[in-house]
């Protein structure tokens, strides 16, 4: 394995003097000691992955000097725009070193939403005529693949690659952590939504946002019996809950529309508040749990305690936006955002962090695409 810290030491040699990226969960141990090692103007971490492209890219205009982005492949796409239109050396030329956590690479176990885009991830690169390698464990034949991948981008002017297999990095130093303890007098994420779902009551429409909370809803529903097949649990597509809840509410003329969103999704795409508050019809309520981290990939903050989410959603022209941390409120909010109509938002505040023994959801998405398509049917019941 190797050490993040040598591995950090070492491209700092190479000139590498910025880190940008969305963060990942087989990077969690690199993104952990860049987090609590290097100072703020040194490390950001972006809306999305092709932001990061973009601060990189700014990075390099005015120091001369090469940033590394960071990101899990499944936020691949993202990147695509601003690396063929602007950093390709068709076009700029802007060399950096983009750093990819390769989820669902080939003959290793994953999650169903990783496994085509790990598969496809090398025929990607390929396509996009990018110079890539694979991260080796071995941490002195690493630093050569390292130190030639760096040498690639700043000789071609362009973007050099890196794939990270899983286990590829060791622990992070556990000293000199930055992170900011959790409000210990928020609730967790679970009793918020589990007192939520008892609020809205049965019968709506759910969808959930990726990582825990849509596995925290596919347990809640096991535990109490209840009936999920309203529920959409978009376990891929950070950021685009929102959007999928749109494109429901638009035909539903039955029943309420609820998404149930993240605060890091809800940034990673947050011009579509603006396309909700055009299109969105009365039954579109919205619900942002935020706990200010990626909690699925490792804990690290977001942005978001720079924004005031519901002035932020009456500005782009929700009707009505509300927040709360108090539990027992939510019967009042809800009532609230129902008596408001949609599009309304209401922020959940909580505190990050999650069971340890949370469970995945044990039906395939293709299985919960059917199901959800059947109970949402005109002549359902």
């Amino acid at each position: 394995m190797i050490d993040p810290a040598r591995f950090v030491a070492h491209l700092a040699e190479l000139g590498v003097s910025m880190y940008t990226g969305v963060p990942d969960s087989l990077l969690k141990s690199f993104g952990k000691h860049v987090h609590d090692a290097l100072p703020r103007e040194q490390h950001i971490i972006a809306a999305n992955e092709g932001a990061a492209v973009g601060l990189a890219l700014g990075h390099h205009l005015r120091t001369r000097e090469v940033a590394a982005v960071y990101l899990q492949n499944s936020g691949f796409g993202n990147t695509v725009n601003p690396l063929l239109s602007l950093a390709d050396p068709d076009v700029y030329g802007v060399p950096m070193l983009v750093i990819v956590g390769w989820r669902g690479q080939p003959g290793v176990k994953d999650e169903p939403q990783h496994v085509k885009q790990g598969r496809v991830m090398t025929a990607l690169l390929d396509a996009l005529e990018l110079p890539w390698a694979t991260l080796p464990t071995e941490p002195d034949v690493a630093e050569q693949v390292v130190t030639d991948a760096v040498r690639a981008a700043v000789d071609g002017s362009t973007p050099s690659f890196l794939l990270v297999a899983k286990d590829t990095f060791g622990p992070a130093p556990t000293s000199g952590s930055t992170a900011a303890p959790a409000d210990p007098s928020l609730p967790s994420r679970e009793e918020g939504l589990t007192a939520l779902v008892e609020a809205i009551g049965d019968g709506q429409v759910l969808i959930s946002t990726t990582g825990m909370l849509s596995r925290e809803l596919f347990e809640l529903r096991e535990r109490t019996g209840t009936d999920p097949s309203r529920d959409f649990l978009t376990v891929g597509g950070m950021g685009h809950a929102s959007a999928i809840a749109l494109g429901v509410a638009l035909r539903e003329p039955e029943r309420e529309v609820w998404c149930l969103d993240g605060d890091g999704a809800l940034l990673m795409h947050a011009g579509s508040l603006a396309v909700n508050a055009d299109h969105a019809p009365a039954n579109y309520l919205h619900v942002v749990f935020n706990n200010g981290v990626h909690d699925s990939v490792g804990g690290q903050p977001t942005s978001i305690d720079k924004v005031d989410i519901p002035a932020a959603a009456l500005a782009m022209g929700y009707r009505y936006a509300a927040a709360t941390s108090d539990l027992s409120t939510l019967p009042a909010e809800v009532a609230a955002l129902r008596e408001h109509g949609g599009p309304s938002l209401l922020e959940l505040r909580v505190r990050p962090g999650n069971r340890p023994d949370i469970g995945r959801p044990t039906r395939t998405p293709a299985q919960s695409k059917r199901a959800f398509m059947d109970a949402v049917a005109p002549d359902a019941s």
